[in-house]
């Protein structure tokens, strides 16, 4: 990356040692004797980096540093002043210069300030371009909404972009796109310039998770590393914290997360010092959160905590809509991939696709369409090239025989088992099967005994 340096000085003999150094260093010079000079040259060049003089003919180095830093209060500023104006220096860097030299320097000097300076431009235009990749990708396909759920749900979610603070509860079944999502969210919010950390809180064991989450200190336990390490919380500082499964989060860890969404603040293991946590929280959850409280396995409050804004994810079967764009969008992406001519899928393909009940959601769906890119010879994907799963499963749903003089009681009973058995575990999703309420599906299943099955 080739970096482009702005001179503001009056010493001639000093510009011209710095043209001779920075360029031997490869860096592009651009010099100017005053104030008003370098300002003109810094609105034209957009240098990316400045050392500015203190004192300068014309508008001093203090009016310099300020119209520059109105017009970017990103760029590093370096003053260089005389000996006895280091009280001025340190005004000018608490109007937001980067840091100071004192006139005269040693040339290894300037050039390793230089270097520290331009490290962090570097930072930021990286920074500024996975940016630009993190929305492309969503723009190219990362997200796709073409049913009325989906195109509402994204609404909500860009409304919900707006606030840096509030905390989203995202609910569906496995494989629905819950992380894909709050990576939206997390991509049109003002905190997309931070980073966006996921940690699934399924994957730790209980005595493993809260190290990860708050990290440790040096000596926290035994086995902890020599120089403590940064928990998951402190790596989103000023991002989002996006914790995946929180159904699975173990008591202890539910009162100290609780605790930083009420004060947000927390401390590392083994250590008394409290941190601030300037983070957005964003949860996703598979399980009925209700029934776990119901069976005091997750706290109430921190539910409430969590869920400000809920947004519950529909299951691909309820959104058939989506299938042809979804299967078309990973049809782009594994040809590019995989290096593969364009294909395009029959229509008797893709009517068996819209007629399967995909029970591992959308990621079930882009690992069928990848198998048949990477499998299929032809251009045409016809149904022989599909999963075996979904060529013989046409009416995936189960039927069962009762016969007519069994009592309500068992017909009910055996419902509910078979549903449990064959189709879902999720008591929403059951209780929409069999058109009833939740609570009143929490009341056969208790008065039944089914939950001790």
């Amino acid at each position: 990356m080739g970096f482009r340096i702005l001179v503001i000085d009056d010493e001639p003999t000093l510009r011209e040692s710095l043209q001779i150094a920075l360029t031997a260093s490869g860096y592009e010079l651009k010099t100017a004797r005053t104030g008003e000079e370098g300002l003109e040259l810094f609105a034209r060049e957009s240098p990316d980096l400045v050392l500015l003089d203190h004192w300068l003919p014309g508008i001093n180095g203090d009016q310099v540093l300020q119209r520059i830093k109105d017009a970017n209060p990103e760029i590093p500023v370096i003053i260089m002043t005389a000996q006895g104006s280091v009280d001025l220096a340190v005004q000018s860097m608490k109007m937001g210069a980067f840091d100071f030299l004192v006139k005269p320097f040693e040339l290894d000097q300037i050039e390793a300030l230089v270097q520290k300076g331009l490290e962090r431009t570097r930072l930021k235009k990286e920074l500024e371009w996975l940016r630009a990749q993190y929305r492309e990708k969503f723009r190219s396909g990362g997200i796709v909404g073409a049913s009325p759920k989906m195109k509402e749900i994204l609404e909500l979610a860009e409304k919900l972009a707006a606030s840096s603070d509030t905390t989203v509860l995202i609910e569906g079944e496995t494989g629905t796109g819950k992380e894909l999502l709050a990576e939206y969210l997390h991509s049109l919010s003002p905190r997309a310039s931070f980073p966006f950390i996921p940690v699934n809180c399924g994957a730790f064991p209980q005595e493993l998770l809260e190290s990860e989450l708050f990290g440790y200190e040096r000596g926290a336990f035994t086995g902890a590393s020599e120089k403590g390490k940064a928990g998951r919380l402190e790596s989103a500082e000023k991002g989002t914290l996006f914790l995946d499964e929180v159904g699975e989060l173990p008591p202890p860890a539910q009162v100290k997360i609780l605790r930083v969404l009420e004060e947000k603040e927390y401390f590392k293991l083994g250590s008394v010092e409290k941190k601030k946590a300037d983070v957005r929280f964003i949860a996703a959850t598979n399980k009925e959160l209700n029934q776990e409280i119901a069976e005091k396995r997750f706290r109430e409050d921190l539910y409430y905590r969590l869920n400000v804004v809920p947004i519950a994810m529909p299951a691909l079967r309820d959104r058939k809509d989506d299938i042809p764009v979804l299967v078309q969008a990973f049809l782009d992406e594994f040809c590019h991939l995989h290096n593969k001519d364009c294909k395009k899928v029959a229509d008797a393909t893709l009517e068996l696709m819209l007629n399967y009940a995909w029970p591992g959601n959308v990621r079930e769906l882009r690992n069928a369409v990848e198998r048949m890119v990477l499998l299929s010879g032809a251009k045409t994907l016809e149904p022989r090239d599909l999963p075996p799963p979904i060529r013989r499963d046409q009416n995936p749903r189960p039927q069962i025989t009762i016969p007519l003089d069994t009592p309500l009681e068992e017909v009910e009973k055996t419902m509910i088992r078979s549903i449990f058995s064959h189709i879902t575990r999720n008591r929403r999703i059951a209780a929409e099967t069999l058109g009833i309420s939740l609570r009143a599906l929490h009341y056969k299943i208790r008065r039944f005994n089914l939950d001790r099955e």
